[in-house]
């Protein structure tokens, strides 16, 4: 199964590549300025920050050819050379931002990121950082014939799926699990109390069904739980909330899930394996709250880090700039709801 490369002209998009060095395993368009969002006019969406993820298989390369192409897009970092920007690349969640970048006539945002470690957060969830993003609606630009990229690119999406089944009720519509699955890497993460719209998740989902369902439609086709109803051009689901059925989802999380669920539930210093753990908390009737106390607790920790990383990557200058434009936008939200 193929990820799908979402449809629509991507021109523009594919300018902005040819900026950059081309050695990308992965390249994506991502946010408002590339998918509208409720509350939000189409004026905006030309105006929107254009946010990009590049993975590259060699960082310190990439970092070194891109400083002889484009230096003014780093902070004062780039004097320390491609080694140190990769050495803290690698902290929080594994990228490296340039922020407030000028081209082609748009203000844009690109994240760096090694294969390796996009690999290891698409399969293990070690930050939800940018797995989090690929669980929704990206516009793929570039990407290489890295099996193993492939096969976390889907495991990534059934992760996303199976999650929210957790956290949902044994009945619900195809737009609720959307928003549950749209939601995972919100939670917990603190730039939603004090930078971000609070209707984020809502804003993201409502106009881009759509793209939601292109991008799970082969996976929810193939999961039995899940009944289309073709002649009302919808799908309902029935989950098994038996212990057995949520075992069996609880087993097939990610393996950083798995860890922060069984924290919560293990009493220090007690020594039980990670399967009998699970099984108890298939028996909790709070198992949904759990996994998303789980999820919280990933989200959380990258979340902050990342954000503090941002005053060394962006410099203090486009910091503040980025935060007051993440505060106008929060405010804007708050003020449309109360009106």
């Amino acid at each position: 199964m193929a990820l799908p490369v979402l449809s629509s002209s991507a021109v523009k998009f594919r300018r902005v590549l040819a900026h950059f060095p081309q050695e990308l395993s992965l390249a994506f368009a991502y946010g408002s300025g590339v998918f509208r969002q409720a509350g939000a006019s189409a004026e905006n969406g030309e105006t929107n920050m254009l946010d990009f993820v590049f993975a590259v298989d060699d960082a310190v390369t990439w970092h070194m050819m891109n400083l002889l192409k484009n230096r003014s897009h780093y902070s004062f970092l780039k004097f320390f050379g491609p080694k140190k920007i990769n050495t803290i690349q690698r902290y929080g969640a594994g990228i490296y931002y340039n922020t407030l970048v000028p081209c082609n006539g748009r203000v844009i945002k690109y994240g760096v990121i090694s294969t390796d470690a996009l690999i290891e957060d698409l399969f293990h969830w070690k930050t939800l950082y940018v797995a989090g993003r690929l669980q929704k609606p990206v516009k793929i630009l570039a990407q290489n014939e890295n099996s193993r990229l492939q096969a976390a690119l889907i495991s990534n999406l059934k992760s996303a799926v199976t999650a929210a089944f957790l956290m949902l009720p044994e009945s619900f519509s195809e737009e609720d699990l959307y928003m549950q699955i749209a939601g995972l890497s919100y939670s917990g993460d603190f730039r939603m109390i004090i930078g971000e719209d609070k209707s984020k998740v809502q804003n993201i989902v409502k106009p881009n069904v759509a793209h939601f369902q292109k991008l799970y439609s082969t996976i929810l086709q193939d999961c039995p739980q899940v009944v289309f109803k073709h002649h009302l051009g919808r799908l309902e689901a029935s989950i098994d909330k038996s212990p057995e059925g949520q075992f069996a989802q609880l087993m097939a999380l990610p393996k950083t899930l798995q860890q922060k669920i069984t924290a919560l539930v293990n009493p220090p210093g007690k020594n039980r394996d990670v399967e009998e753990i699970l099984l108890q908390v298939a028996h909790d009737p709070d198992c949904g709250f759990l996994v998303h106390q789980g999820i919280s607790g990933i989200v959380r920790s990258s979340s902050i880090v990342q954000s503090a990383k941002t005053i060394l990557t962006a410099g203090a200058k486009k910091s503040i700039t980025y935060s007051l434009k993440k505060l106008y936008k929060m405010t804007k939200g708050r003020l449309k709801k109360t009106s």
